[in-house]
């Protein structure tokens, strides 16, 4: 009888974790963090690996990248409602009422910014830019403009700053070299994911692609202009002095495969073709930051 009574519980437990990881989109806030706590490691002031800073560090991004995804689910509640993609997040689908989501998002966006002040005002001050920007002008801003697609290449760039900020307690070149390279990688990352979900973002009245007419060659275009202006801002790492020869070589040839895969696009101009834009991109920012980590030199 004890564990008849005991097991609804936990699976309630487990059911509201789950709605907190989709709330907070983990998978997204994770390598977003990731490529703040890579910028954070890379700044010339860093020089071992101190776990309890990197450990309070990827708490403080985890808790204000999860805020920002929580109020953009609050304001896209009834569209992620439309889109079979979203329906199922917490807030959309009714699970989680809106004040708690509410509550969440300020607890965990003030705590954040709190917690990454720990390592200097500048810190907090950029995430809580970001936030700002991501929830408030990015979000409401993808129904009424492609436009949107730049403006929220900031915030999502932003945390290579932050990180390079946490580490250097300035805004030098090493860190608009990451936040350029981050920047100029949303473009085909964010596009191929708008042409695969282009059905429902349309339906839901959302307008992310470059074209007006949607998945067209120009699309396609764009997205190769952007990935040949990660080719110059790749060897950038090298000539700053951040990082080594071999890792310019690694980065180089990941933004060839992303050349190629964006041509492939316009060549094929199918849902497949985007889908490996979307799957390389996820591939090259790891394996790029990576790189450059290991082959540090300053």
């Amino acid at each position: 009888m004890e564990e008849t009574v005991k097991q609804p519980s936990s699976l309630k437990f487990a059911s509201k974790v789950q709605d907190y990881k989709l709330l907070i989109k983990f998978n997204l806030s994770f390598m977003v963090v990731f490529s703040a706590l890579i910028s954070y490691l890379l700044a010339p002031k860093v020089k071992e690996f101190d776990w309890a800073a990197i450990g309070l560090f990827f708490l403080g991004g985890l808790l204000v990248t999860g805020a920002a995804n929580t109020i953009n689910q609050i304001v896209e509640k009834d569209t992620d409602a439309l889109m079979k993609r979203t329906a199922n997040r917490p807030v959309a689908s009714g699970r989680m009422s809106v004040q708690e989501a509410t509550t969440f998002a300020v607890l965990a966006g003030v705590g954040g910014v709190l917690i990454l002040w720990h390592f200097n005002f500048l810190t907090a001050a950029l995430a809580a830019f970001s936030l700002f920007v991501y929830a408030f002008i990015y979000t409401p801003l993808k129904k009424v403009s492609s436009i949107s697609v730049l403006v929220g290449a900031i915030p999502g760039s932003l945390p290579c700053l932050i990180g390079w900020a946490a580490g250097n307690d300035d805004l030098s070149a090493g860190g608009w070299v990451l936040f350029a390279l981050q920047f100029f990688w949303q473009f085909p990352h964010f596009w191929a994911i708008a042409w695969i979900a282009h059905k429902d973002y349309t339906a839901a009245g959302f307008k992310l692609l470059p074209s007006n007419e949607g998945p067209t060659k120009y699309s396609a275009i764009q997205a190769i202009i952007y990935s040949l202006l990660l080719l110059p801002v790749g060897i950038l790492p090298y000539f700053t002095g951040m990082s080594g020869l071999v890792s310019m070589v690694v980065v180089l040839i990941a933004n060839l495969f992303m050349v190629a895969m964006c041509v492939r696009l316009y060549r094929e101009m199918t849902v497949a073709a985007a889908r490996r834009v979307m799957f390389g991109s996820y591939i090259y920012l790891p394996v790029v930051l990576l790189a450059l980590l290991a082959n540090k030199t300053a």
